[in-house]
């Protein structure tokens, strides 16, 4: 029988195991009666339903006959509805058993239909009370062989004819029991051509007497045969010919007594038992098959879903007959639950009364199945149990197509059946069942587990097909119509409705079996939409709106059937997490957020290369309608707003926690651009000329031309070069590096609008969170506003240090102070200046026009300051020149006041005060400068200057109380003390 109980296992999996792949669901009509064969076994003779009943008739009149010895009598029943009435063939007042005489009443409930739990038909569909055939209260009442004739629709001339039989047999036979009488035997001998209509009757009743012969000792013996049998080698010989030419039944006829002979010496023989019985009817599946034939006739013929009322009574008589058949409780139990069962598919599967009435019945029968280990009682309850399983598996294993608002109400019914007998067969047949410790195994809760995986799968199965069908259809009528949701999307939304079905419906019917039945359903329907999630995650090369609508359905999805989850598992001991981990994330947050990465890193690439395609186009002029802007920076805001746009129009759950993805990398893309819009402007230090060689001044070589030899340095020859290549390049003229300057600062005002943007979108994000908006990280632009910032310094300053050192170096180096002061004043340089500062006005905002200009006054006051103290031998000033060169400094601050309407006072002086400070050493005694100098180079170096002054260098910080600085305003001093102190110190040459 191991093969029944690897049965029982099909359709189940394990938890967590990976379900089948979808196959195309074929939907199958529910299992009827016809598919349901016979559990006791086909019987090997030619017998038909018809004969087995007339057959078990017979039985039930013989066994239910008096066993006080005295002869059966007759009696003449004077109602019209006697059975023997108009019947001129029954003898007169032959008397009916008294068992069988005794009339029947329905007064009350029947006791076995109330144990049962069957209900009485409605007094609308009564067929009348006391009887079974339907008389109304003004006909007598029925006596129990009369109900059983009725229900068994036999006719009143085969009862009379069965009953004159009997009286005879019992008249031969005064004594002696039923139980070892071979009825069929009997009957043969006692009934003749003339008991029945015709010749041909009559033949036909013999063949099926003899028939009845054979399967009961031939074919189907309760004592089983030896092949060497000589009584069976004769019955059968004498059954076949009898089947050619009718068999000769008188007493004292040859064939009949070796056919007598024959049949005795089989029926007698024992079992090992110590009764008397003849067995000729109590052999299996013959004996079964005829007792059921009995047991149907409890059932009313005009309603035949209801029991009769007189049922306790008949069923009484029916166990009479259970000497003859060989029947116990224990094959009667199994038997009549077999018979509800049967009879409940038989008619359409509507009376649950009958269904809970075998499963009530079956209770008995797993009583029964622990009390005994009989082998013949283990086979045929085996093959009971697997009959009536597989049936209810058949619903059940796919129950979302067995059930429906119509019939639920038969679910329950169905379950504890299908239960009850898996667990018979696995608990009391079982022999791995046995080995293991009976805590191991929980029958019940594995079968429903096993119901709800195969149904929702199959159910999913279906689901999934249909929509594909559906979408395939949609697809080949418009072609050129795009679907309006994706398959997977809607395949989520049918499979949250089969799970909602499946807590509302069924899971609180399949609960009292197992405890979390939502939860071993939602865990089903999570893998098989996760297999599809799987397939379809590893298919997307790129975020696309389809992608998008499936994703955001398959995580809703998976919440809600997490939540049905959660929800039913409140009451276990772990809390739900056994199921829970059943269900592996879909992960389709991360599959979303990973795609939107892909599709921002695409943008962020494309920025860029956008961005270095157009600053290598860009000549950095501004355009008439672009307020100073270059054209490049209005594109690249744009894309960066579109960006924006496209992003938060994403339909994505998690934009607040992309959005710190998106904006790191627009900023590394606008930085980048401020990089390159500043890359090779030069800076402050680019334009500022390498100081000349100290040296000293005269007279007669005051007018030589500056900057004829300079000192070699590592940085002179690029920035020299950088200069000049600045020089050559129309992209790095002033106006150009000023629409640089304008695009950088458009650049960092537009980002706080961006910024503030952000925010506006944010709030209208689905699932934006107040602490989103409290949080101003990843809504920022980190590095661009420092970028731009620093972008705008370092121009600012280039385009001031390339006017005074570049532009009008021919004007300044070349111009003033070269020979005598008086004749070579600041007033060209400041006409210049001022033309430059005109065009800037136009060019800039006020915001960065204020900077740059400030940046265009230090630098003229460092080139000032630089054509004093490193002016070259070309210059010369005596104490008398101290008040043009302070008059000239004057007119410099001046044109940068421009009388209260240039820059402010204070910002003036404090970029002047190197320049006020240095310029009294100018107007100082050469006497005391000397001795100035002397004491702050002591100061410096110490006592190891006493000796020897130490040359100074230059660091270009210039000041007052610094010995370079003080060296310099000597050098350049026109008189001879100067001169001797200067040669005798330091031997400086008068000409370069």
């Amino acid at each position: 029988m191991a093969h029944l109980f690897r049965d029982l296992s099909l359709g189940h999996s394990k938890r967590g195991s990976t379900p089948p792949p979808l196959i195309m669901p074929s939907k199958s009509p529910p299992p009827t009666a016809a598919d349901l064969q016979s559990p006791f076994g086909q019987l090997a003779s030619q017998l038909s339903d018809s004969d087995l009943q007339l057959t078990s008739y017979e039985i039930f009149i013989a066994a239910c006959r008096t066993s006080t010895g005295k002869p059966l009598t007759f009696i003449t029943n004077n109602s019209a509805d006697s059975p023997s009435h108009n019947n001129s063939s029954n003898p007169p007042n032959h008397a009916s058993p008294p068992a069988l005489q005794r009339s029947l009443t329905s007064a009350a409930a029947s006791k076995m239909k109330k144990a049962l739990g069957l209900k009485s038909p409605s007094a609308k569909n009564s067929p009348g009370s006391g009887q079974g055939s339907g008389s109304g209260k003004s006909k007598k009442a029925l006596t129990v062989g009369e109900l059983m004739r009725t229900q068994m629709g036999v006719s009143e001339t085969v009862d009379s004819r069965v009953r004159r039989a009997l009286l005879r047999i019992s008249a031969g036979q005064v004594g002696r029991k039923i139980e070892s009488t071979v009825l069929p035997l009997e009957l043969l001998q006692q009934l003749k051509v003339t008991d029945f209509t015709d010749q041909q009757e009559y033949d036909a009743w013999q063949k099926r007497t003899l028939k009845l012969l054979e399967a009961g000792l031939l074919l189907h013996p309760r004592v089983p045969l030896d092949k060497s049998n000589i009584a069976s080698q004769r019955l059968r010989q004498i059954i076949n010919g009898a089947l050619d030419r009718p068999l000769e039944t008188g007493k004292n006829n040859e064939s009949m007594q070796v056919l007598r002979s024959a049949v005795i010496s089989l029926a007698s023989r024992s079992d090992g038992s110590l009764n008397e019985s003849c067995h000729w009817a109590d052999g299996f599946p013959f004996n079964l098959r005829l007792y059921e034939m009995l047991l149907i006739a409890c059932f009313d013929t005009n309603y035949e879903t209801s029991i009769i009322e007189e049922v306790d009574e008949l069923m009484e008589h029916i166990k009479k007959t259970w000497v003859i058949l060989g029947i116990n409780q224990m094959l009667h139990n199994i038997c009549f639950t077999w018979v509800l069962f049967h009879r409940f598919v038989a008619t359409g599967q509507v009376e649950t009364d009958l269904l809970y009435a075998a499963d009530s019945q079956l209770a008995e029968v797993a009583k029964d199945a622990k009390a005994t280990k009989d082998p013949e009682y283990s086979k045929i309850l085996s093959s009971t149990l697997s009959s009536i399983l597989g049936w209810a598996e058949k619903r059940l294993l796919a129950y979302h197509d067995t059930f429906d608002r119509e019939n639920i109400d038969t679910m329950p019914g169905i379950v504890s059946l299908g239960v009850s007998a898996a667990k018979i067969l696995v608990e009391d047949i079982s022999n791995e069942y046995r080995r293991k410790r009976k805590g191991e195994v929980d029958v019940a809760r594995n079968r429903i587990d096993t119901y709800i995986r195969s149904s929702l799968r199959t159910a999913f199965a279906q689901a999934s097909y249909s929509r594909m069908e559906k979408a395939d259809s949609s697809r080949r009528a418009s072609k050129n119509q795009r679907n309006p949701l994706p398959v997977l999307a809607i395949l989520a939304k049918d499979v949250g409705e089969l799970a909602i079905n499946e807590k509302l419906v069924f899971s609180p019917i399949l609960k009292k079996w197992h405890p979390f039945a939502a939860g071993v359903a939602v865990a089903t329907l999570h893998a098989c939409y996760g297999n599809e999630m799987k397939q379809f995650i590893s298919s997307i090369a790129e975020l696309t709106p389809d992608a998008v609508q499936v994703l955001r359905a398959a995580d809703k999805l998976e919440k809600d059937l997490v939540q049905i989850a959660v929800e039913d598992s409140v009451d276990s001991d772990d809390g739900g997490k056994a199921i829970i981990r059943e269900m592996p994330p879909f992960e389709a947050e991360a599959a979303i957020a990973n795609l939107v990465k892909q599709w921002l890193k695409i943008r962020i690439d494309r920025l860029k290369e956008w961005v270095d395609r157009n600053l290598q186009q860009e000549d950095w002029n501004a355009q008439p309608n672009q307020e100073g802007y270059a054209p490049s920076a209005v594109e690249v805001l744009r894309i960066i707003d579109e960006t924006l746009d496209a992003f938060f129009q994403l339909p994505i759950p998690m934009h607040p926690a992309l959005l710190p993805d998106l904006m790191a990398g627009l900023d590394r893309c606008i930085q980048y651009y401020v990089t390159k819009a500043k890359s090779g402007c030069g800076s402050r230090n680019t334009y500022i000329p390498t100081m000349p060689a100290l040296t000293r001044c005269t007279t007669e070589s005051k007018f030589q031309g500056v900057w004829k030899k300079k000192e070699k340095s590592p940085n002179s020859q690029k920035r020299n070069s950088q200069v000049a290549t600045m020089n050559g390049d129309s992209s790095f003229g002033m106006q150009q590096l000023c629409v640089r300057i304008n695009s950088l600062h458009r650049i960092k005002t537009e980002l706080d609008v961006l910024e503030k943007r952000i925010i506006t979108l944010l709030r209208n994000c689905e699932s934006a969170h107040t602490e989103d908006f409290s949080n101003g990280l990843g809504k920022k632009f980190e590095l661009t506003p420092a970028a731009c910032v620093e972008g705008v310094q370092q121009l600012s300053e280039a385009v001031a240090y390339k006017i005074v050192f570049h532009d009008l170096s021919n004007v300044l180096w070349d111009g003033l102070y070269i020979g005598e002061p008086s004749s070579s004043r600041i007033d060209p340089f400041l006409q210049e200046i001022e033309q430059k500062l005109l065009i800037i006005s136009e060019t800039l905002p006020e915001r960065v026009r204020i900077r740059v200009i400030t940046d265009i006054m230090r630098a003229s006051f460092d080139g000032f300051l630089m054509v004093l103290l490193a002016g070259g031998p070309s210059r010369a000033f005596s104490r008398q020149d101290f008040q043009i060169i302070e008059d000239d400094f004057k007119s410099l601050k001046d044109m940068f006041w421009a009388n209260g309407d240039g820059l402010p006072s204070d910002l003036i002086d404090k970029f002047s005060a190197t320049v006020r400070s240095v310029l009294p050493l100018f107007n100082a005694d050469t006497e005391r400068l000397i001795e100035r100098f002397r004491h702050v180079t002591l100061e410096t170096y110490g006592s190891s200057a006493k000796s020897r002054l130490p040359l100074p260098p230059t660091s270009g910080q210039w000041n007052p109380n610094e010995a370079n600085t003080i060296l310099r305003v000597l050098c350049y001093r026109n008189d001879e003390a100067a001169s001797k102190f200067l040669k005798k110190t330091y031997n400086l040459p008068k000409k370069l």
